[in-house]
């Protein structure tokens, strides 16, 4: 396993592993209408492709065979908006290989701070990195209740 930056044949991977990741990690947190809810704001491959190719940094971890294990992506001011693992490789260390990467992006970029609006499986893993949270946020996505965590760390 390694950690590279995106590459273009990336985006329908990554597209099917956040979709993997809401369906397989998501529900250990969240209703079954809270993950179809999730899921309806999953990218297509075209606003993936956007997206990581907008200026931020996305890194992925992959396995021997080149294939996306984990990916993440910081803004150039320091927000994470991506941050999944595939479900078969949860806990394995590949999602903090990815995290460790864009923390060492943010310092290389002279950032402050880094911040995310953490799912409840998110939060408790930027806690075990110094992210504190700042505040729950109570959301509806098409009429159906969900939250997530505004969290920050000073780097």
């Amino acid at each position: 396993m390694h950690v590279r930056r995106f590459q273009d044949d990336d985006a329908p991977e990554l597209v099917e592993l956040y979709k993997r990741s809401v369906r397989s990690i998501g529900p250990k947190d969240y209703s079954t209408r809270q993950i179809e809810a999730w899921l309806s704001l999953a990218p297509s491959l075209e606003a993936m492709r956007a997206r990581c190719t907008d200026g931020r940094a996305v890194l992925l971890a992959v396995g021997n065979n080149g294939r996306p294990l984990a990916f993440g992506d910081i803004e150039t001011d320091g927000h994470i908006g991506y941050f999944y693992c595939a479900p078969e490789h949860a806990g394995s260390g590949v999602a903090l290989e990815v995290y460790n990467s864009l923390e060492r992006h943010a310092l290389g970029a002279g950032l402050s701070r880094m911040y995310v609006a953490a799912s409840e499986a998110a939060r408790r893993f930027f806690l075990r990195r110094g992210f504190h949270v700042l505040a729950r946020r109570d959301l509806r996505i098409d009429g159906v209740p969900i939250h997530n965590f505004s969290m920050e760390k000073q780097l």
